[in-house]
C-alpha cells in the first residue's frame, strides 16, 4: 500500500473509554448493590446504558471503531481472570453460588474470604487485582461477557473492536498463589493459557468481530530474553490460528525497546504503539526495524494520560513520517482514556481561556478525529482547527499563570544543606524517644477517618450557602473531638485529627496552592468504585498561607497524646494531579516541596511533634525502564528531604506508602531519611517487612496489619499473627502497628472494631515481649 492510500484509509479509534458516566452512575449503582438497595438486574441495566451512551458519544464524535470489553464493574484484570477461569480456590464456592457476588468477593473480600491483592497498573494511579496462579492452575475459557458486549455495540450499528489483556502481560502481572512454593513463575503457564485465548478469539470471530485488540503493556518494560521468547511464541501460536479475527497487539506508557522487533516479526495483523512523551522513541525504533509494511499501525499520538490539548501540527508531522513505515496508519489515543475525566465542557468554574487548554476524553476523541481527517484529506481540510489550536497553545505559553519569578528564584537558591536533616538518624531517634515517650510497638493510624454522609453534606451545604462558615467549622471541630475521644478510649498512642475538613489528600492542598486548578466533574477511577478528581497543575506553585495548622493545632489542644500533622508529599502531589508538561517534573517537584516545607515549619512552630508526609506515589511514578529510574529517584527523594529537612531533631517525620511493589525502591525509601515509614502489608502477608529487612533498613517501620480496602474486620488473633510475622523481620524497638492506609472509605462500625482489635493485638504482642501486658 502506498503512503497516499495509507493516509486515505486512516481511521479514528481509541483503546478504551471512562467507565463511570458523567455523574458517576456506575459507582452509585454498584455501591447501591452492595448495600442491598439496587438489584442485580438494575445494576446490569445501568451498566448497559452507560456502555450504549459512551459508544454513541464516540460514534457521534466520528470515531470509526469503538472499543468493547474495556468496561468493568471493578477491574479489567480481574475480568481477565474470570475470562480465563483463574478463580482462586477460596473464591470458587462464592463464584459458583452467584457469579456477581463472587466477583465482588474476589475484588473486596468479605468476612469469610480475603480478596485478591491489589496494586498499581504500571506507573498510573489505577489499581488492578493481582491474579493468583500456581502449578496446579487449570484455565477454562469464559468469553460470555466479551461476546455479549461486542454484540451490544453491533446491535447499535457500530463497528466494535474487543479489547483484552494480552496473555503475556496477564501472566507477568500475576503472582504465585498463597502456599505455592518459592520460585514458581506464572509465565511458565503460557502454553496452558494460549489455548484458552484461542477459544475466546474463536468465539469473538464467530460473533462477527473483525479485529481484536490484545493489550501487552508489560512489553514496554525491561524484559529478559526468556520473556521476549515467550512473547514471540505467544503471538506465533495465536497469529497462526485459522479460526481467528485479525489481531492488533497494543502497547503503551513507554517505548517498546527489544520487544518491538519481536512483535514486528510476529504473524499478527497490526500493532498499536504509543508515540507520546518517552514513548516517542518508538518512531525511530520503528524505522530501525524496517517499519510495518504489511501491517496496520494504530498510532497513539494523542496523550491518553494527561489533559492538555494536543499540538495538532506536531502530531500531523509524526503521522506523516509514519505513513512511510506501515501498510495502514490509523489514529488513536496513546492508551485507554480511562485515565482522564470524561468531559472538560462540564467545567463551568474554570476561566474560559484556560479551559481551552484542556482536553478530557470527549475532547481527545475530537482531536483524534481531526487528525484522521487532516491525514486523509490534507491540512487544508482542517485549517480552522489548526489555527484555533495554535492560538490556544500560544495563549498557554504566554499566560502569567504559568510563571512566577519569585517562585523560580527561590527554587534556584536551594542548597545541599536544605535537603538534609541537621542530625543523623541515631541522634534523632534518641531525641524523639525522650520527647515522645512512646511504648514498644506504638499504635497509630494513617490519617483519615470515615468521611460520613453528614460530613459530605456539611461541605455541600457550605458551598451552596445553606450554612455559614461558623456552623460548618463547629461541625468540623465536633468531628475532630469525637475522633480523638475514640482513639484515646481505644488506646491508640499517636493520634490523628481524622481529616474531616478534607475532600481528598491531593485536592485539599491543591485548592490552597497557587498554580493549581480544581475541577468539579473531573472524576477518574482509582480502583473499583473509588474515584478521585485530580487537580490540574498549571503553573508555578507557592503557598499563600498555612493549610493545615489550624485544625492540627486545635486537635493537639484537646488531648495530651501526640497528634500527627498530615501532609501529602511533593511526588504524590505531582503523580495524583494532571501535571504541567512544559517543564521538567523535577522543577515542578522542587516548587511543591518548598511550599510544603513552609507548612512543615509552621506545624512544628505550633507544637506538632509528629508530622507525616505521605508519598504513596513514589513507587507508582517509578519509570518503567530501568535506565530512566536513577534520575527520577534522585529528584524525587530530594524533593521529600527538601520538604522535611528543616525540622528539629526531636520532631519525628513519618511517611506512608501503599498498594505498590516496594522491593524496587527500598534504597529510595532509605534515601528519604524519614524517621518512620508505614506501608501496606496486610494483603501481601508482610512481604514489605521482609524486603526492608533484606535491605538492612535502619529506621522505624509500620507494615500494615489491617486491609482497609476490604469490608472485612480482622480479628485480634489475625492481627496478632501478622504482627508476629512482622517481628520476624523488624526488631520490636523499630516496629509500629497501624492499618494499611487511611480509613476515609470505611464505615465507623467496622473501623471501631478493627482498630480495637489492632490495639488488643499490639498489647498482646507487647506484653509477650516485655513479660507483662500493658
Amino acid at each position: 500500500m502506498t503512503s497516499k492510500s495509507a493516509a486515505a484509509a486512516a481511521r479514528a479509534t481509541v483503546h478504551g473509554y471512562p467507565r463511570q458516566g458523567q455523574h458517576r452512575e456506575l459507582k452509585k449503582a454498584i455501591e447501591g448493590y452492595w448495600k442491598g438497595q439496587v438489584t442485580a438486574d438494575a445494576l446490569r441495566g445501568t451498566a448497559a446504558g452507560l456502555r450504549r451512551r459512551h459508544w454513541q458519544q464516540l460514534a457521534d464524535a466520528g470515531i470509526d471503531e469503538v472499543p468493547t470489553g474495556d468496561f468493568s464493574y471493578y477491574d479489567h484484570v480481574l475480568d481477565t481472570s474470570v475470562m480465563v477461569g483463574a478463580i482462586p480456590a477460596r473464591h470458587r464456592d462464592a463464584v459458583a453460588a452467584d457469579a456477581l457476588d463472587g466477583y465482588f468477593a474476589m475484588a473486596r473480600g468479605n468476612q469469610e474470604v480475603a480478596p485478591l491483592e491489589m496494586t498499581k497498573w504500571f506507573d498510573t494511579n489505577y489499581h488492578y487485582l493481582v491474579p493468583e496462579l500456581g502449578p496446579d492452575t487449570v484455565f477454562a475459557a469464559d468469553s460470555a461477557r466479551q461476546v455479549a458486549e461486542f454484540k451490544e455495540a453491533a446491535a447499535l450499528g457500530l463497528t466494535g473492536r474487543p479489547v483484552l489483556v494480552g496473555p503475556v502481560t496477564y501472566l507477568l502481572l500475576a503472582k504465585p498463589a498463597p502456599g505455592v512454593a518459592a520460585g514458581f513463575e506464572p509465565l511458565t503457564l503460557l502454553d496452558r493459557l494460549l489455548p484458552v485465548y484461542a477459544e475466546v478469539l474463536a468465539d469473538l470471530r464467530a460473533a462477527g468481530a473483525e479485529w481484536v485488540q490484545l493489550d501487552e503493556p508489560a512489553l514496554v518494560q525491561d524484559r529478559t530474553p526468556a520473556e521476549l521468547n515467550a512473547a514471540a511464541r505467544a503471538y506465533r501460536d495465536l497469529g497462526t490460528l485459522t479460526d481467528r479475527p485479525k489481531l492488533l497487539v497494543a502497547s503503551y506508557f513507554d517505548r517498546l525497546g527489544d520487544a518491538l522487533p519481536v512483535l514486528a516479526k510476529a504473524p499478527v495483523d497490526g500493532l498499536a504503539l504509543d508515540f507520546t512523551d518517552a514513548a516517542a522513541a518508538n518512531l525511530d525504533a520503528l524505522a530501525a526495524v524496517g517499519g510495518l509494511p504489511d501491517k496496520r499501525l494504530v498510532a497513539g499520538v494523542v496523550n491518553g494520560r494527561n489533559i492538555w490539548i494536543n499540538d495538532l501540527e506536531r502530531s500531523l508531522s509524526t503521522l506523516g513520517t509514519l505513513l512511510g513505515l506501515a501498510g495502514r496508519v490509523d489514529i488513536a489515543s496513546s492508551c485507554s482514556l480511562l485515565h482522564v475525566p470524561l468531559d472538560a465542557a462540564a467545567e463551568r468554574d474554570i476561566d474560559p481561556q484556560v479551559a481551552r487548554w484542556l482536553a478530557f476524553a470527549r475532547q481527545k476523541t475530537a482531536e483524534i478525529v481531526t487528525l484522521a481527517r487532516g491525514l486523509a484529506q490534507g491540512t487544508g481540510a482542517i485549517t480552522a482547527e489548526l489555527a484555533a489550536n495554535r492560538a490556544d497553545l500560544a495563549s498557554r505559553t504566554a499566560s502569567a499563570l504559568t510563571r512566577d519569578p519569585a517562585v523560580r528564584a527561590r527554587a534556584a537558591a536551594v542548597t545541599d544543606a536544605d535537603v538534609h536533616r541537621s542530625a543523623p538518624y541515631a541522634d534523632r531517634a534518641a531525641a524523639q524517644r525522650s520527647h515522645l515517650r512512646l511504648p514498644l510497638l506504638p499504635t497509630t493510624t494513617i490519617g483519615s477517618f470515615p468521611q460520613t454522609a453528614e460530613l459530605r453534606t456539611a461541605r455541600a451545604d457550605l458551598r451552596a450557602g445553606r450554612i455559614g462558615t461558623d456552623a460548618y467549622e463547629e461541625r468540623i471541630a465536633a468531628e475532630i473531638r469525637e475522633v480523638l475521644a475514640f482513639q484515646e478510649k481505644a488506646g491508640i498512642d499517636v493520634l490523628v485529627h481524622g481529616e474531616p475538613e478534607r475532600n481528598d489528600m491531593v485536592q485539599y492542598f491543591a485548592e490552597q496552592l497557587t498554580g493549581y486548578l480544581a475541577t468539579r466533574h473531573g472524576w477518574v477511577q482509582s480502583y473499583g468504585t473509588r474515584y478521585v478528581r485530580p487537580p490540574i497543575l498549571a503553573g508555578d506553585i507557592s503557598r499563600p498561607e498555612p493549610m493545615t495548622v489550624r485544625w492540627t493545632a486545635y486537635a493537639q489542644s484537646v488531648t495530651d497524646r501526640p497528634v500527627k500533622g498530615m501532609l501529602t508529599g511533593p511526588v504524590t502531589m505531582l503523580a495524583w494531579s494532571f501535571v504541567r508538561d512544559d517543564q521538567p517534573l523535577a522543577d515542578t517537584a522542587r516548587q511543591v516541596a518548598l511550599a510544603l516545607r513552609d507548612e512543615v515549619g509552621d506545624l512544628e512552630a505550633n507544637g506538632t511533634s509528629v508530622i507525616q508526609v505521605d508519598e504513596p506515589a513514589l513507587r507508582e511514578t517509578l519509570p518503567l525502564r530501568a535506565a530512566d529510574r536513577a534520575a527520577y529517584l534522585a529528584w524525587a527523594t530530594e524533593a521529600f528531604r527538601l520538604t522535611t529537612g528543616g525540622v528539629r531533631p526531636d520532631t519525628q517525620i513519618h511517611t506512608h506508602m501503599c498498594y505498590a511493589e516496594f522491593g524496587d525502591i527500598v534504597q529510595a525509601i532509605d534515601d528519604l531519611d524519614a524517621d518512620v515509614i508505614s506501608l501496606e502489608a496486610a494483603r501481601s502477608h508482610m512481604q514489605v517487612a521482609r524486603e526492608l529487612a533484606s535491605h538492612g533498613y535502619p529506621r522505624e517501620a509500620g507494615p500494615g496489619v489491617y486491609d482497609i480496602h476490604s469490608p472485612r474486620i480482622p480479628g485480634a488473633d489475625e492481627v496478632t499473627a501478622l504482627l508476629r510475622k512482622g517481628l520476624e523481620a523488624i526488631p520490636p524497638e523499630r516496629l509500629w502497628v497501624n492499618p494499611d492506609c487511611g480509613l476515609k472509605t470505611r464505615g465507623w462500625p467496622e473501623v471501631r472494631t478493627s482498630l480495637e482489635n489492632l490495639v488488643t493485638a499490639a498489647r498482646t504482642v507487647r506484653g509477650g515481649l516485655s513479660g507483662t501486658a500493658s
